[in-house]
């Protein structure tokens, strides 16, 4: 403690009194204040991704090939992959939860003494499966706004993995 307080050219520990402990502390090297919290302060940089200006608009700089950007996600095809996507993260994950409570009330009644690889395989399958449930409900939403999906998606997901992969 005492290294610290030295550290910072403050006064040693037998010469302080009450008085001086109620006082502000300073920054040593500005002399200002530090009673303002740090989260106050502005930043200096914006992040590189989330701008609000695309780069083409800037000067000096050649516009991008306009055949490289990808065309946007119409609304309703968002909200239906949104839609695949919470329920095949969510039905895993809900499953692996309740699998973990009942096992959890099965050794506390007694009523057998389950062993450590079980519950650690069924958190691993069934949150991993939780995991592939983001990929597995993007891909299985079909791209056209004006046409369904099915049930299950899985003629959507095997057209989808060809496009994904097709070289243009």
């Amino acid at each position: 403690m005492r290294a610290l307080l030295c550290s910072h050219n403050l006064l040693p520990l037998s010469s302080l009194s009450r008085t001086t402990l109620n006082t502000k502390p300073q920054n040593p090297k500005t002399l200002i204040s530090n009673d303002r919290p740090r989260w106050k302060s502005k930043l200096q940089a914006g992040p590189k991704g989330f701008q609000s200006t695309k780069s083409s608009e800037k000067p000096g700089r050649p516009d991008p090939d306009p055949e490289d950007d990808d065309p946007p996600i119409p609304q309703e095809v968002f909200e239906r992959m949104m839609g695949r996507i919470v329920v095949s993260v969510g039905t895993p994950l809900g499953l692996g939860v309740a699998i973990l409570k009942i096992l959890e009330v099965v050794k506390d009644r007694h009523v057998w003494d389950v062993p450590l690889w079980v519950p650690f395989l069924t958190t691993l399958v069934t949150f991993g499966s939780s995991a592939l449930g983001i990929a597995y409900g993007s891909l299985s939403t079909n791209l056209d706004p004006t046409k369904t999906n099915s049930v299950f998606g899985l003629k959507e997901a095997k057209e989808n993995w060809v496009e994904m992969w097709k070289e243009d």
